[in-house]
Order: structure tokens, then C-alpha cells, then sequence
């Protein structure tokens, strides 16, 4: 008994200086990464507005150098473009993945039934802001005007207005319109390969907040998501209480997943609501996916079965959501999905619910991990669309996070997320939905318990004077090359090089 006394008495202490230890060892990283300063770098912010205006402005973002105690970085702003887009309100953006070139492809779809093509560049101008490097100005605001962002045509081949834009890959950008298709279409020339055409829902009475014309049917693909392996696709669509999977391998319907009466009632969406899916999204993993709705947000595995529900607290209305990685020390949370409501906040959710719910009836609540823009911080408008960007620093001095956010009043918010190991140690008592009454069924409240802390801080706020629908963000490189850019298209929307046109041929269909 004396021996295992003692094994036990010093297993104990060990556990206790390990504990020690690890604590000094991250205070002194905190400290250290504190007082380090990493360098400036440049994030490129593109926005969309309601007065059809493509709005580019360029974050430069730095340590402070006046020797206060102040840790706050600065935020140098300025503007890069501004076209005159479309002929109607900008509804959706997207920008080409990443790849060592000194552009990306960026693509606005509008209510105008067009989709107009950019080419935006991927490294910092020669010319950068700053008090020895005086700047043009136009009513006060610094601009930085890079040639190699120009506009190089337009695809027409929808016939009504543009709700969704992706690109899976570089060579390729498919699109979702209200005429029941979605487009896609080949980088390389523009060349429309295929339409994929959405069955239009028949007529079951008008549900509320309907906008379909008097004797007409809501129709159109709201939005779609498309899996990691580039071999299937989800899409929901108006007038429908389902969501469709598409063979993307031979362009055709796989199959309908109808929303039954407990998941509509766990989501808010009564017998008079629309019921339909207005958001869709995959993990980075490919093994779960998320469906919103106008108040809350399901979790579905691969096995198409709802996983958990998202709600906010307060209840708000929600505008879009997107999966982020964030580092947790602990990998408590593998999947962390962001969504930005009608109140002014992003709020981060943990997709893996803390409880298996007792009946088949009620589906998991999925805790509140962490929020920005609540508290003393509150942004004010609701937040249309926002950016979550991982920042590459040196490898024992790792750049926090930022998530650039844009208002309907036309502010755009750059934020710094803190210590994202603090997002671990939050642990919201687990409880479940009762889907047949609404309600929770174990603690009676309709949203998860407890204060959501507040995981990070404002840096800036610029003002764009337009009220902002979408937005896009990427960190620029450091240095520009100075090579010659491709070739631009003409007004006939044939290339110099004669290579590519620009075209609306839509004869390659498939059902």
C-alpha cells in the first residue's frame, strides 16, 4: 500500500509540473508573439452593392511603431477599383481558387441576368499608402490604382437574375440563376459547356413572403454546394421543401431529399412559412453539410440525416454562413461553422452536438462556440456577407486570424479573432430540440444557455457609401511581378491572340 501511495503521490506531482509547465510556455509564446513584430501585409476586399457598383479597396494591415503600449495593429485603407458593374443590383461574387499567378478570375452575377468576368490581381501595387507616400485622393480617400485589375467581358446565358456563383476549380464557373438552371461554363474560353435545368416546383398555394408574379410560381436555385471530390452537388431551390443532389459526373438528378414536419418545425418554419433552403455549404472534409433556413441552420451527415440545428441567441434572422479552421489545442471541434445574422454579429458554431437527444423526435442543439461584433463591439446593420482569412506568419509566431465582414449600411469591418485555444475551454450545457412541439425538450428554452464570449476585436471600419450585398476577400503577396498580363478582350469579345470568346451558346444542355 506505501509503494502505490507514493507511484500515485508522484504521478500527481508530474501531472501538476507538466500542467505548470505548458501553462508558462504558452504565456510566454502570448508574450512573445505580443511584442513580435510580423510585418505588414495587404488584404484585397471586393464589394458588391445595391447601386450596381464593384467596389475594390485594399487593407494594409501593420504593427504600430510609436511605441505605446497599445498592441492594436494599424489599418491603412485605400481604393483599388470601382466599376460601374452592372445595369441592376450585384447579388452574388466568386474568385477563382489560389495558385501561384498574379491574378485570380473574379466573377459578379446581377439581377440584370448577366455575369461580368474580372481579372484582379494577386500581389501589391508598387505604389502602397502610407504618410511618406502621398497618394491621389478623391473626397479624402487614398487610392491605389493597380493596371492588371480590368474587366474582360460578360456571359449571357441565363434569363433571370443571378443567385449563386461558384468555382469549384480554376478552369471551371458554374452558376445559379432564378430561370431554374445552373450554368457551366469553361474558363480556358468561356465556352458554356452544359445547363443543368431544375425542375420548376408545381403550385401548392402562395406561401408567405412569396415575390412570384399573380398567376405565376416561385421558382429558382437559390444556392448550391458542391462536394470536394467534384462529383456530386446539393442545391435548394424557391417553391421547395427539399433539397436535390446532382451526378456532376453525368450532369443529371441523383435524387430528392424532402424536409419532413419535425425538421420545418425545429427550424421555425411553420405550417404558413416558405420552407425552403436558402444557403448550402460542404465541409472542407466532405463528410457533412449545411443547410440554412431564414432562422436557424441544419447539420447533415453524409448520410443525408440531420446531424444538429443551429440557432442564435437572441433569435435573428441569418444572412450567410461559411466553414472555418480554427486551431483548438484540444481538437474538441473538428468543424466550426460561422454565420453572420441580421443583428450585426458572426457567430461560431460547433457542428458536433453535445448530446444525443432520447427520442427520435429531437435533433441536437449545436453549442454557440464564440462571437464577434456583440458586446461593447456591436457593429450595428445587419451583416449581408463576410471573409474568414488565415493570415501565413513565420513558423513560431503564427498571425491571428481575420474575418472581414460587410454591412448593408456599407461598412466593411476587419476584425483580429484572439487565443482560438480559448474557444475549447467553452463548453454550453448540451440540449436538444423536441421537433414535435419546438421546444426544447430537456431544459424548456428555445436557444442554448449561457453568454457567448466574445473571441475577438475591431481593427477598423471603412466606410464604402454604398449599402453592400456580398463581399469577397484574399491576403495579397508581398511583391508584384512585372510580367505581361494576358491579353484583354475586345468589344467584339474576341481575345488579340484569337484563343477564346466570350459566348451565351447554350446548345450543350443535359437534363
Amino acid at each position: 500500500m506505501g509503494k502505490r501511495k507514493r507511484v500515485a503521490e508522484d504521478v500527481g506531482v508530474g501531472l501538476n509540473k507538466v500542467l505548470e509547465d505548458t501553462t508558462h510556455s504558452v504565456g510566454t509564446f502570448k508574450k512573445r508573439a505580443k511584442n513580435r513584430n510580423l510585418g505588414p501585409f495587404t488584404i484585397q476586399i471586393i464589394a458588391g452593392t445595391y447601386e450596381r457598383v464593384l467596389h475594390g479597396i485594399s487593407a494594409t494591415i501593420s504593427n504600430k511603431q510609436d511605441g505605446t503600449a497599445s498592441t492594436k495593429p494599424n489599418v491603412e485603407f485605400a481604393d483599388t477599383f470601382l466599376f460601374n458593374a452592372h445595369a441592376s443590383a450585384i447579388r452574388c461574387l466568386a474568385l477563382s481558387p489560389p495558385a501561384n499567378s498574379d491574378k485570380v478570375t473574379l466573377a459578379s452575377g446581377s439581377s440584370d441576368q448577366t455575369i461580368n468576368i474580372y481579372h484582379i490581381s494577386a500581389r501589391t501595387s508598387l505604389q502602397q499608402p502610407g504618410p511618406g507616400n502621398p497618394l491621389p485622393s478623391l473626397r479624402g480617400r487614398k487610392i491605389v490604382e493597380n493596371p492588371k485589375n480590368k474587366e474582360l467581358g460578360s456571359l449571357q446565358h441565363h434569363a433571370a437574375s443571378i443567385n449563386a456563383l461558384k468555382f469549384p476549380t480554376r478552369s471551371k464557373l458554374l452558376s445559379a440563376s432564378d430561370d431554374s438552371t445552373i450554368g457551366v461554363a469553361r474558363t480556358r474560353d468561356w465556352t458554356i459547356l452544359s445547363s443543368i435545368k431544375v425542375p420548376v416546383p408545381k403550385a401548392h398555394g402562395r406561401p408567405s413572403g412569396d415575390t412570384a408574379p399573380l398567376g405565376g410560381t416561385p421558382a429558382g436555385v437559390n444556392d448550391f454546394a458542391i462536394h470536394p471530390s467534384l462529383k456530386l452537388m446539393v442545391s435548394v431551390s424557391r417553391g421547395e421543401r427539399c433539397m436535390r443532389l446532382w451526378n456532376l459526373v453525368t450532369g443529371k438528378k441523383a435524387g430528392v431529399l424532402n424536409f419532413d414536419k419535425n425538421l420545418l418545425q425545429a427550424v421555425g418554419e411553420g405550417r404558413w412559412g416558405r420552407g425552403e433552403g436558402l444557403k448550402v455549404e460542404w465541409d472542407k472534409q466532405g463528410e457533412e453539410f449545411v443547410v440554412s433556413f431564414e432562422k436557424a441552420v441544419v447539420v447533415f451527415g453524409l448520410d443525408s440525416k440531420p446531424k444538429g440545428v443551429i440557432k442564435t441567441s437572441p433569435v435573428s434572422k441569418i444572412h450567410q454562413i461559411h466553414f472555418v479552421d480554427l486551431e483548438v489545442d484540444d481538437n474538441a471541434y473538428t468543424n466550426i461553422l460561422a454565420v453572420s445574422t441580421e443583428d450585426g454579429r458572426v457567430i461560431f458554431f460547433s457542428t458536433g452536438p453535445d448530446q444525443t437527444p432520447d427520442s427520435p423526435y429531437q435533433i441536437p442543439v449545436c453549442p454557440a462556440i464564440g462571437q464577434i461584433g456583440g458586446g461593447n463591439e456591436r457593429f450595428g446593420n445587419r451583416i449581408k456577407d463576410f471573409e474568414y482569412l488565415t493570415v501565413q506568419g513565420e513558423q513560431d509566431f503564427p498571425r491571428a486570424p481575420l474575418v472581414v465582414t460587410g454591412s448593408s449600411d456599407g461598412a466593411i469591418g476587419v476584425w483580429s479573432l484572439h487565443s482560438l485555444s480559448s474557444l475549447g475551454e467553452f463548453r454550453p450545457p448540451g440540449h436538444a430540440v423536441d421537433a414535435s412541439n419546438g421546444i426544447n425538450g430537456k431544459h424548456g428554452d428555445k436557444t442554448t444557455s449561457g453568454a457567448i464570449p466574445e473571441v475577438g476585436r475591431l481593427l477598423s471600419k471603412y466606410e464604402t457609401g454604398n449599402r453592400i450585398t456580398c463581399l469577397r476577400a484574399f491576403v495579397l503577396a508581398e511583391t508584384i511581378h512585372e510580367e505581361d498580363d494576358a491579353p484583354p478582350i475586345t468589344n467584339d469579345g474576341v481575345e488579340t491572340n484569337g484563343d477564346a470568346e466570350i459566348t451565351s451558346d447554350n446548345s450543350s444542355e443535359s437534363a
